[in-house]
């Protein structure tokens, strides 16, 4: 705490610079989870082996991907974005295909007997019905994703992570726990404001 006191601005800018990581790796993962999801749900038969496979890669060790992720894209802000990308699409595409199979299929019935197409009915219907599960996948990414992106001070990233592996460098534990206390507090942030968006 004496090292947030002492330099607030610091903090605060290393803090919103993980929020802008987190939010812009949170809206690209989205984009490629939404897909995905609606194809496991479509398609029961491969349903257990996409999600399988994107289970499997989210047990991959943090430290482990980001070391290949730096061999492919060196050090700094492209690893720890990608490897953010590719952890999310367990939980969020499990959430979307989990949402989208749970709406009545007595309404999905009732928009194709209006003629709507199966985009339409997806779009108006299944995506609607379904976005409070996939909110609740969206809120558990973004807390895992919070913590995870600390780890982009270890590859010479942005963010509060910068705090922490600069406080191991130095042996500073005063900005070992500024990076920490931080990112807990964004990390309850964020999961309470999703919680009220999920209700």
């Amino acid at each position: 705490m004496n090292y947030i006191a002492a330099h607030p601005l610091r903090v605060a800018e290393l803090a919103l610079a993980h929020v802008e990581l987190v939010a812009a790796a949170l809206v690209v993962a989205f984009a490629f989870a939404l897909p995905l999801g609606v194809l496991a749900a479509r398609r029961p038969t491969i349903a257990p082996w996409l999600l399988g496979a994107l289970g499997a890669i989210y047990t991959i060790p943090s430290l482990a991907l980001l070391a290949v992720l730096v061999e492919a894209f060196g050090l700094g802000f492209a690893p720890i974005f990608v490897a953010l990308v590719v952890y999310a699409q367990f939980m969020l595409a499990r959430n979307v295909a989990a949402g989208i199979a749970g709406v009545d299929p007595a309404q999905v019935d009732a928009a194709r007997g209006l003629g709507m197409s199966p985009a339409q009915v997806l779009a108006r219907v299944e995506f609607p019905q379904a976005l409070p599960v996939v909110i609740g996948g969206v809120r558990v990414a973004a807390i895992a994703m919070i913590s995870i992106a600390t780890l982009g001070g270890y590859v010479g990233g942005v963010g509060l992570g910068v705090l922490i592996f600069n406080g191991l460098t130095l042996h500073q534990p005063q900005m070992i726990a500024a990076g920490a206390i931080a990112a807990s507090a964004m990390a309850i942030a964020a999961d309470a404001l999703l919680r009220l968006a999920e209700r």
